[in-house]
């Protein structure tokens, strides 16, 4: 198997041509949604007769469910709800791209439709202003899923000279990354920075600040930028949380977290009120923090690699090994945000977020 896709290597000086083309005061508009699987993306696109100004203005869709293992073929049309819009990075002005939530044929959200109870969730706490920042790991491979630019075969030197590195030597895949952030920016999606992390291929991104239901909505689209630029290198951006066994970093989804009363003087009692709150639920969130209900973060969270174990909840100021990092400036001025480091870079962001606000802002203390 090629380790690049065939379809990259098509020739794009022809698809700018076309690209290139006066739409006449048309508009394309791309809708994206979560897949059965509550970690896949699935997109297409339509014309409008203008630009729309608002997501009012984008009308709802349906597609055929059986295709993407969300119906029967004997009642297979889902409904897709419009709830976000961006600009579109691939098209450009004055075309979208539109993030839309799955209802099924009694206008019901489907069972992969997180977004419904997460959003119930935000609007009981929003007067906490709860703000997020995601920080989302993954690693470039190759299309015979070796990882991009490692010896085949075989492996690179050791973990060390990656995390933020420069060099050819140190660096594999930085005009994805920045071709994402790119993107990123270009679309709307508050993306926050990005750096090479420790294993070589494996890189970070981080979205926010972000508040309530805008956080994982954000970090769905920056996602479905990140698999449509390695799409045009002919690469596949893997979330999983262990992509290679043995000494290597895993990929997470750090997860930090605030609100009004912890950003303000004295807020640090409330950093840690919170903190005693999640040491209370942890096995509930660790099911929520990958898509398998945490057998996903047992290959990851394994107390190596700056990782926490599993099983026991620890926290620290400074401390990269347990599962709450409060961070050294954050103990220093006594107010500030923690940081969550148990999610799994394929976690879905709209369970982690949810669970964060349940337990620590509306009181929520069942462990199942």
């Amino acid at each position: 198997m090629s380790s690049v896709s065939l379809s990259s290597q098509l020739d794009k000086v022809q698809l700018q041509r076309y690209l290139a083309l006066p739409q006449r005061g048309l508009c394309q508009v791309t809708y994206v949604w979560i897949d059965s699987t509550g970690e896949a993306l699935r997109c297409k696109t339509r014309t409008l007769d203008c630009e729309p100004s608002s997501i009012e203005d984008i009308p709802e869709w349906d597609f055929a469910g059986t295709a993407t293992y969300q119906s029967e073929g004997s009642n297979s049309d889902m409904y897709l709800i419009p709830v976000r819009m961006f600009q579109d990075p691939f098209t450009r002005d004055p075309n979208k791209l539109v993030l839309c939530e799955v209802l099924n044929f009694n206008r019901e959200p489907t069972e992969q439709n997180t977004r419904f109870t997460c959003s119930k969730a935000m609007e009981a706490a929003q007067h906490f202003r709860p703000w997020f920042g995601m920080e989302q790991e993954y690693i470039l491979q190759g299309m015979d899923r070796h990882p991009f630019s490692w010896p085949q075969g075989g492996f690179p030197g050791p973990q060390g000279p990656y995390n933020c590195g420069v060099g050819a030597d140190r660096v594999f895949g930085r005009d994805i990354a920045m071709s994402h952030y790119k993107a990123c920016m270009y679309a709307g999606v508050k993306i926050y920075g990005t750096n090479g992390e420790s294993m070589p291929s494996q890189w970070e991104f981080q979205v926010g600040t972000c508040e309530g239901i805008e956080m994982p909505d954000h970090l769905w689209m920056a996602r479905f930028l990140l698999h449509r630029v390695c799409e045009d290198f002919g690469v596949i951006a893997n979330l999983d949380p262990k992509p290679v066994q043995g000494p290597w970093s895993g990929s997470g989804c750090h997860t930090n977290f605030s609100t009004e009363a912890m950003r303000e003087e004295g807020g640090i009692k409330h950093i840690e009120d919170a903190i005693e709150k999640l040491k209370k639920r942890h096995a509930h969130h660790i099911c929520c923090y990958d898509m398998h209900g945490g057998e996903d973060n047992k290959r990851r969270l394994t107390g190596h690699h700056v990782t926490a174990s599993i099983d026991q909840f620890s926290a620290g100021t400074a401390n990269r090994d347990a599962s709450i990092r409060i961070p050294r400036c954050v103990g220093k001025d006594g107010r500030g945000y923690f940081e969550d480091r148990r999610p799994a870079a394929n976690c879905d962001p709209y369970m982690v977020t949810e669970a964060i606000v349940r337990t620590c802002l509306l009181g929520e203390t069942n462990s199942d």
